[in-house]
């Protein structure tokens, strides 16, 4: 009942400003849409743009450590790191953006800015991308899923108020549990230790125990209850767990995803999409490598590589990639030169001045990339691109118009996405990767 609580208000909340973000120059963006769902791989910590999408290979051992061998990919004049030669054999399905810049080395201020395009310490604590994707694309504007609109796999970002002012209704349906497990216990959804058909028992039960509602048949309070009930059975023993019943797919599929969580994790995004969930966020930890970076990176990639490149061709083969943008990056990269000393013994630290995103479907084309950091990848070299400029890049293709404002509670002016006039500096959305 707890998750049905969060679904009615979903459904239910600022329906008040709902006519005025969606009329207008608004609605008109809304029917220009490319994109309808967005799969957000969230590379917790941030991932080193050296070993991932922006190589390196003369810069040195000091620079790549024994990293230094990247791989050519089937966009032509693209490489990328060496461990993602999976990811090589897809790269004409995404662009890569190897300028993005914000120049913060703090984990929870750099989150901010890369999830609301914003700089932290404003008055208003600005909601991220799924929280605004879910408010312009939720049960306001006619979704009608009983799948909340707003998912994380499994654990929400945790390093901002991902909802910020919107409110808790807008904030993400973590799943919790492990889709690599035999059962995938969604919380709240699926009971670890009872089967289905205890669940349906005990409903059975608890059926004939009430006599109040065998008494009063035709009481409308009553009835309501009974569909609120209806709801929440649906997503225990219907539609809400059969997506996330990962039994369903071929064995051979889901080995292609990786029998791991993060590979199982996008396998649910592609069944979440096909659901129509607007948002889905993957929230990939153990990229914050501080120490022995090379051992983790050999750990943590094939699992990238697997899952994402499986992800980008499922999407494709189902003819879903067209409107579904799948965005994979962390909140910066790490320094370019290796710290091999004691105790780091070969780790990369933070680094906000320059790092790299993978951007596919939805109406980004692919194999190509966007600007480029200099030869050692500390300093954006050519166009620089702002957290801001990439996510109103994703609003546009989503059809959201980016001059809308959006409800908060000191009633100030909060356009969607900040601009010169909100002290972000911004050079404008990725047209050269738009379709």
């Amino acid at each position: 009942m707890m998750r049905m609580t969060r679904r009615e208000a979903l459904r239910a909340g600022l329906l008040g400003t709902g006519s005025l973000v969606l009329s207008g120059l608004g609605a008109r963006a809304a029917a220009t849409a490319r994109a309808k769902s967005v799969i957000q791989i969230w590379m917790w910590g941030g991932p080193s743009h050296l070993d991932t999408f922006d190589p390196k290979p003369d810069a040195g051992y000091d620079y790549c450590g024994p990293l230094a061998k990247p791989v050519a990919t089937n966009a032509h004049g693209v490489e990328i790191g060496e461990l993602l030669p999976l990811l090589a054999r897809q790269a004409d399905k995404y662009s890569l953006i190897r300028s993005l810049t914000h120049g913060i080395n703090a984990h929870e201020t750099a989150t901010y800015a890369v999830q609301t395009g914003r700089q932290a310490g404003e008055r208003l604590v600005y909601p991220g991308v799924g929280a605004v994707v879910s408010f312009f694309k939720g049960y306001r504007a006619g979704y009608r899923g009983l799948i909340p609109p707003y998912i994380a796999l499994t654990q929400p970002q945790g390093r901002f108020s991902e909802s910020g002012f919107l409110g808790a209704s807008y904030a993400p349906f973590a799943t919790g549990g492990d889709p690599a497990q035999g059962r995938f216990a969604v919380e709240g959804i699926v009971l670890p230790g009872v089967t289905d058909q205890r669940q349906r028992s005990r409903r059975e039960l608890l059926h004939k125990l009430d006599t109040l509602r065998q008494a009063l048949p035709e009481e409308e309070n009553l009835k309501a209850l009974d569909e609120t009930e209806r709801q929440a059975y649906e997503l225990i023993l219907g539609d809400g767990a059969d997506v996330f019943n990962l039994s369903k797919e071929n064995d051979d599929l889901r080995n292609r995803y990786g029998r791991n969580t993060f590979g199982q994790s996008c396998l649910a995004a592609r069944r979440l999409v096909e659901r129509a969930v607007p948002y889905i966020t993957i929230n990939f930890q153990g990229w914050d490598t501080h120490r022995q970076n090379f051992q983790t990176m050999r750990r943590l990639l094939p699992d990238l590589d697997k899952g994402l490149a499986a992800l980008l061709a499922d999407l494709s083969e189902r003819g879903l990639l067209a409107s579904t943008i799948v965005w994979a990056g962390g909140e910066f990269g790490r320094t370019p030169k290796v710290m091999w000393e004691e105790p780091w013994n070969g780790g990369r630290n933070h680094h906000g001045q320059v790092f790299s995103a993978l951007v596919a479907g939805g109406g980004f084309n692919g194999g190509q990339v966007v600007g480029a950091s200099d030869a050692h990848g500390e300093e954006v070299r050519d166009r620089p691109v702002s957290t801001a400029d990439l996510i109103g890049s994703i609003y546009e293709l989503l059809g959201i118009d980016t001059d809308s404002r959006l409800p908060n509670p000191l009633g100030m002016d909060a356009p969607v996405i900040a601009s010169a006039r909100d002290g972000v500096h911004t050079n404008g959305k990725l047209r050269e990767i738009m379709a």
